[in-house]
C-alpha cells in the first residue's frame, strides 16, 4: 500500500504545479482536491493489504486513475496547442523556464499514470495476481523459462510496474518486460507517444526559447 499511495499522491500533487493556461478548470486545485478525497476514501476502505476483491473499491480506484489520466492528457493537448498555434496566453504568461517545468511535470505524471494503470489492469488486477488467477498481460524477466526456477512464486509489485513505465517513457519501446495482450501493447504505445510529444515538442521548444 505504501508505494502505491505515494505514487497516487505524487500524481495528484504534480497537477498543482501546472500553470492556469493549460489546465481545463481555472481553479486548478479543484480536481486534485476531489482526487485526494477519493484517495482518502480508498485508504480508509482498505488500509493495509488486499485481502479480497471488492468491485466498488476497484471501480473507485479506476475512477481515480481515470481522473488523473484525464488531467494529464488535457495538459499535454493544451500545451501543444499553445505552442503550435502561437496563442497569446503562452507568450504573455509562460517563459522558456516555465515550459521546461511543464514538460517535466507532464512527463512525470505520465509515468505515474501508466504505472498505476499497468498495476491495476495486468492479469485482472492485484487481487487476481495474488491468488494466481487470470492470464498475464506482461511478461517480466522473472517469469521467463530461464529465471522462473530461481524466482518461484514471484509476483510483480507496484515498483515493478513503475520501472516498466519509466523505461517505456525513456526508450519509447519495451526493454526487459514484454507486453503480451493487445491492450498492453496499445497502452505502451500510447505512453511512448505521450512521452515523445512531451519531450520532443515541448522541451525542444522550451530550449529554443531559452536560446
Amino acid at each position: 500500500r505504501v508505494p502505491l499511495t505515494i505514487a497516487v499522491a505524487a500524481a495528484i500533487a504534480l497537477q498543482l504545479l501546472l500553470p492556469h493556461s493549460i489546465v481545463l478548470i481555472r481553479e486548478r486545485w479543484l480536481l486534485p482536491a476531489l482526487q485526494g478525497a477519493v484517495l482518502v476514501a480508498l485508504i480508509v476502505s482498505n488500509p493495509f493489504k488486499i485481502q479480497r476483491e471488492s468491485p466498488r473499491i476497484r471501480a473507485l480506484g479506476l475512477l481515480l486513475l481515470g481522473a488523473i489520466a484525464f488531467n494529464d492528457i488535457v495538459g499535454i493537448v493544451r500545451m501543444v496547442d499553445l505552442l503550435l498555434n502561437g496563442n497569446s496566453t503562452l507568450s504573455g504568461n509562460l517563459s522558456g523556464t516555465d515550459l521546461i517545468r511543464v514538460a517535466v511535470v507532464l512527463w512525470l505524471t505520465n509515468i505515474l499514470v501508466f504505472a498505476l494503470a499497468f498495476f491495476e489492469l495486468d492479469q485482472g488486477g492485484p487481487f487476481r495476481r495474488r491468488i494466481g488467477e487470470g492470464r498475464a498481460d506482461f511478461q517480466f524477466p522473472q517469469q521467463t523459462d530461464d529465471l522462473a526456477e530461481k524466482w518461484p512464486n514471484w509476483r510483480p509489485t507496484f515498483l515493478d510496474y513503475l520501472y516498466l513505465s519509466f523505461t517505456n517513457s525513456t526508450s519509447f519501446s519495451p526493454t526487459d518486460t514484454m507486453p503480451l495482450s493487445q491492450w498492453a501493447k496499445m497502452a505502451m504505445m500510447l505512453e511512448s507517444a505521450a512521452a515523445l510529444v512531451t519531450i520532443g515538442v515541448i522541451a525542444a521548444r522550451a530550449v529554443n526559447i531559452l536560446q
